[in-house]
């Protein structure tokens, strides 16, 4: 009986049998994430090649006041991750014909000024708006105090002026992404974190994601983010801008993120007209090598977004071509996790390719 070479793959995997060419690249890998094992705040790997998990695993510590690991499903705060979840929760609503992305801003937030008249809903995906960035202006916050979304739209509407003309070029916007989890809550009458759940989350079967809101349901198996200073590290998990969703709000695991990257393959969640606007490139960015889509940097053969907040530094990059994807979560401020996925990226790609 023949049996399909991804599935005797997959058995090798669970059973934790691995040729000596593995076991050496594994101990690569290991060398490559030794700054997050031991007792230190930590990260979660995970690297998918054709369709199966080859590394699934935790470094460290999720919570160092109570000694407990990373592992697989521990969630952290995916920073601006959550970028490509708001802009796939934008293109649902624009197959279920509630929007379209050439729709003006105004159009949904009206209170925005006069100043952002000609900005529209691909702008703000693409970064192409011209708004000014909310952390720029934003007022000092009492202790504790956090923004929320529509705080984002009520510190825009003092702005009169822009960085420069919609759609003439390039600048990252956090602000972008708050305005879009506003418009995706006004397009479908639900709540961001309601419509994500919904849509996103409980039909890809990623039951332990959550955009978290402050008396909203609890993050299980949270991760809790530090920052190292003089030797020690601290715990920083919260600022006064972690409380806006759309732009950095949601909490994750590399289990849940699987089963995301899987449904990028497919039609399960979006068509594959949106998906080709998400994946192909809108606009330059500040980095000749970078072009952005929605949600979504794009390098040469790769897809990949970072996150990083207080606490957290995040990534995942795809290799849609090879079958190819490595996300790598920490929660610490150190060290920045983009190029550590790429080497580990390096250690499965195929010479033949």
């Amino acid at each position: 009986m023949h049996i399909p070479a991804i599935l005797l793959a997959t058995a090798c995997v669970l059973a934790g049998c691995a040729t000596g060419a593995e076991r050496m690249q594994h101990a690569q890998i290991d060398r490559l994430m030794d700054r997050y094992a031991g007792a230190v705040p930590g990260a979660s790997l995970l690297v998918i090649h054709d369709g199966v998990d080859v590394i699934r695993r935790g470094y460290g510590l999720a919570d160092l006041e109570k000694g407990i690991e990373a592992g697989p499903a521990t969630n952290y705060r995916l920073a601006s991750i959550t970028k490509q979840f708001t802009a796939a929760a934008i293109l649902l609503l624009a197959e279920d014909g509630r929007l379209r992305l050439e729709d003006r801003a105004r159009t949904w937030l009206p209170s925005l000024p006069a100043t952002a008249d000609a900005v529209t809903i691909h702008h703000l995906l693409t970064h192409t708006s011209g708004l000014i960035d909310y952390e720029d202006v934003m007022p000092d916050m009492a202790d504790g105090a956090q923004l929320l979304d529509a705080d984002v739209l009520r510190i825009l509407e003092t702005q009169g002026r822009g960085y420069f003309e919609a759609g003439s070029a390039y600048r990252y916007s956090n602000s972008g992404y708050a305005l879009l989890a506003l418009i995706v809550e006004r397009a479908s009458g639900r709540g961001f974190p309601d419509f994500l759940r919904e849509r996103i989350f409980l039909p890809l079967g990623m039951h332990d994601t959550l955009a978290h809101v402050q008396g909203g349901p609890s993050i299980e198996h949270r991760a809790y983010g530090y920052s190292e200073s003089g030797g020690s590290w601290t715990r920083t998990d919260q600022s006064s801008t972690s409380a806006v969703l759309g732009d950095g709000g949601i909490y994750s695991s590399i289990d849940d993120l699987a089963k995301w990257d899987a449904a990028l393959y497919d039609d399960r969640l979006l068509s594959a007209e949106s998906r080709r606007l998400a994946f192909t490139a809108a606009t330059p960015t500040d980095d000749p090598d970078v072009a952005y889509g929605f949600g979504w940097r794009i390098s040469g053969d790769s897809l990949w977004h970072s996150g990083e907040t207080v606490g957290f530094r995040n990534v995942v990059v795809r290799y849609p071509a090879r079958r190819l994807t490595v996300v790598l979560l920490s929660n610490r401020n150190d060290p920045e996790p983009y190029r550590t996925a790429l080497e580990i990226a390096r250690q499965f790609q195929d010479p033949a390719r």
